[in-house]
């Protein structure tokens, strides 16, 4: 398969890895296919802590990605496990880098059920943000419940969730849903400097505080603060190198 037939594209540059949503003919609309090699590539980056130390999620073309691809649910194409789209978007949470989405153009629905699966949001200002399935006498089952809430609050997510609407990438921002948001001409620019920045830290570190937020998220507040505290992650490998004034990355 040659990148013009991938459906997710990959290109590693000074240790950030971007994939790419590679359907934009069709907004890059998910179908099983497209989840199939997204895990993958998930799979592999996971593994990869030693070369990789900031991972971002984006889209070809004029969207990140406008939702569920419809005609794939009309032809009742199928995952290979009931819920291997959900399942993805778990593997990209607990990935152990920081992830990016970098967010342009329409993101919808199941796309943004996706965006939701990433640590940081940043949008230009003409992304278009929203949850449709009401429109389409759906309900949601990759995770928008659950993650939507965790970002913008009940009340917000139970808004969108009900109405429909879109907000674009300044109100997306403003209710936290997004990040940042950016002019849009300076969006790969600010999503590169914001990926560089993380890897110009320590990698162990990154790793160690998703650990931590992740478990927090879980326990009562005195828990998490003893969890914290007994250091459960232990400490990044790069400790002593940094401490003593090295430049060491990794």
């Amino acid at each position: 398969m040659t990148d013009m037939d991938a459906l997710v594209l990959r290109v590693d540059a000074d240790g950030v890895a971007t994939l790419t949503l590679n359907r934009p003919d069709k907004l890059n609309a998910l179908n099983p296919a497209l989840f199939v090699e997204l895990r993958e590539h998930i799979e592999v980056l996971g593994k990869q802590t030693d070369v990789v130390g900031c991972v971002v999620l984006t889209g070809a073309g004029r969207a990140f990605c406008a939702g569920n691809d419809l005609a794939s649910i009309a032809a009742r194409e199928q995952p290979p496990s009931p819920h291997f789209q959900a399942e993805t978007i778990d593997a990209l949470e607990q990935l152990p880098q920081p992830v990016i989405g970098k967010i342009n153009g329409h993101c919808f629905t199941g796309g943004l059920e996706l965006a939701l699966g990433c640590d940081l949001l940043v949008a230009g200002e003409s992304a278009s943000f929203a949850d449709t399935h009401g429109r389409w006498g759906l309900a949601p089952v990759w995770g928008m419940s659950v993650r939507l809430p965790e970002r913008v609050g009940r009340g917000a997510a139970k808004e969108l969730m009900f109405s429909g609407r879109r907000v674009d990438g300044r109100e997306a921002a403003r209710i936290g849903l997004a990040d940042r948001c950016v002019p849009d001409a300076e969006l790969d620019a600010s999503v590169t400097a914001l990926a560089a920045d993380i890897v110009a830290n320590s990698w162990g570190t990154s790793r160690i505080d998703k650990q931590l937020l992740a478990a927090s998220a879980r326990m009562l507040r005195a828990d998490a603060l003893l969890h914290e505290r007994s250091a459960p992650y232990g400490f990044p490998d790069d400790m002593a190198e940094r401490m003593a004034g090295s430049t060491g990355k990794k």
